[in-house]
């Protein structure tokens, strides 16, 4: 066992940067992408032929990356260790025909994508980010992140009962932004301003994937500063975490006994069924194409996936001190109290006894605590990835996370000290 170790502010400084300029899963891998090409991972085409050659390989498709790296040794029947995690959140993202507007208001029409916590989104200075697509069939990253839209609340006076009977929000008609004044709404305008935010010529956009984000930069909170508060940490948190920890094996991971791998996938939050999600055929194809780039047989891939271990790694609730009667009364986790290991016996975590065990190692040899969570029986849980890959691929996969409040919210909140624990324990699980 390892010393417990030191909390590493630097980690969690590190992690506000990667939150700040991840608003969208294109910028998230894009950001994941860079940190891994400074540890000398480098991307490959899935329109190539690959070779085995040892040392880092990353896949990027759409909101999605998939991450590798052969160790000296390494056979093509050498298992994998995959850390599992998505990169997408709820949020507000821009509907096909943006422009919209009434009584003087220029607004932009947007869908509700997951299922975000819609109030959190209301009086929020909101930016707008995504992928444009460009008419020779390649794309450029977007992203205002400064106060262009905003959501606003119905004042008080014109809705008396709210205090006493709660927020009532339609999807359609109460979460359209405003962006500005007028009466004429035109067709494409804003396309045509992003298209000169983004330094290209107009009507080179001819596709569009956009979403908003609130612009407040995420923040230690406290009287010690020992909370962090930022958006999206369902599910970046984890994604920051399994890319520092693939990154900080290669080059001293040359005896590993597997080979460590990061998924993080796009369109968990509306059911993973899609190319880059994790019910595609996205990571099992990567894998597939490794084995047999380093010589290996269909018999191969089944003797490696049989050895293989996945941790599906996402945010889970800590305990919320207002509402205690919501959670399990035996298990109450808790911030800065290291990561947890999710459980649930209708399979909605993939976690079970022997998964149980392969985490344990993992925290006991990088000397971190680690928590459990259950669910009240009263208030099922959601889902993961995690049952998903352990299906589709016949991988062992075990559910774990961080535990945060307000999660789903626009602004999150977890203790500062967790993101640094659950990365050391992703790194000593990648070392096998």
């Amino acid at each position: 066992m390892r010393t417990p170790p030191r909390f590493d502010r630097g980690h969690t400084d590190d992690l506000m940067t990667f939150l700040a300029s991840s608003p969208t899963p294109y910028h998230a891998v894009a950001s994941a992408a860079e940190r891994l090409e400074k540890a000398g991972f480098r991307q490959v085409s899935e329109t190539d032929a690959w070779d085995g050659s040892l040392g880092g390989r990353y896949v990027l498709r759409g909101g999605a990356i998939i991450a590798w790296y052969v160790p000296k040794g390494a056979h093509p029947h050498t298992p994998f260790r995959i850390i599992g995690a998505h990169t997408d959140s709820p949020n507000l993202r821009v509907k096909p025909r943006p422009d919209s507007g009434a009584h003087g208001w220029r607004q932009v029409a947007v869908e509700i994508y997951g299922g975000p916590l819609m109030n959190s989104w209301l009086d929020r200075d909101l930016g707008i980010a995504g992928r444009l697509s460009l008419r020779d069939g390649t794309s450029r990253l977007v992203n205002v992140d400064r106060p262009l839209l905003r959501v606003p609340q119905l004042a008080i006076h014109l809705d008396r009962t709210v205090t006493s009977e709660g927020l009532k929000l339609d999807k359609q008609r109460h979460l359209q932004p405003v962006w500005g004044l007028g009466d004429d709404v035109r067709d494409g305008d804003l396309i045509a301003f992003l298209e000169e935010e983004a330094g290209l010529p107009a009507g080179e956009v001819t596709g569009w994937d956009l979403m908003t984000h609130s612009v407040e930069p995420p923040a230690y909170l406290g009287r010690d500063n020992e909370l962090l508060a930022g958006p999206r940490m369902d599910n970046l948190l984890s994604v920051h975490a399994g890319t520092a920890a693939l990154a900080a094996l290669a080059g001293a991971g040359d005896d590993l006994p597997c080979i460590p791998v990061l998924a993080a996938f796009d369109h968990e939050e509306n059911g993973s069924q899609s190319d880059t999600g994790a019910d595609g055929p996205l990571l099992g194809g990567v894998l597939e194409r490794s084995v047999l780039a380093r010589g290996g047989s269909l018999e191969d891939r089944a003797r490696a996936f049989a050895g293989s271990v996945c941790l599906s790694s996402d945010t889970g609730h800590a305990v919320h001190p207002n509402y205690a009667e919501r959670h399990d009364p035996t298990h109450h986790p808790r911030a800065d109290a290291g990561p947890i290991l999710k459980v649930n016996v209708n399979n909605r975590y993939a976690t079970d006894g022997s998964g149980r065990a392969v985490f344990a190692a993992a925290c006991e040899k990088a000397g971190v605590p680690f928590q459990t969570f259950v669910s009240n029986n009263s208030m099922p849980c959601g889902t993961t990835i995690g049952p998903i890959t352990a299906a589709r691929h016949g991988i062992r996969t075990v559910d774990i996370g961080v535990a945060i409040l307000s999660m789903h919210s626009v602004r999150e909140l977890c203790g500062a000290k967790d993101p640094y624990l659950l990365a050391n324990a992703l790194t000593a699980f990648l070392e096998g």
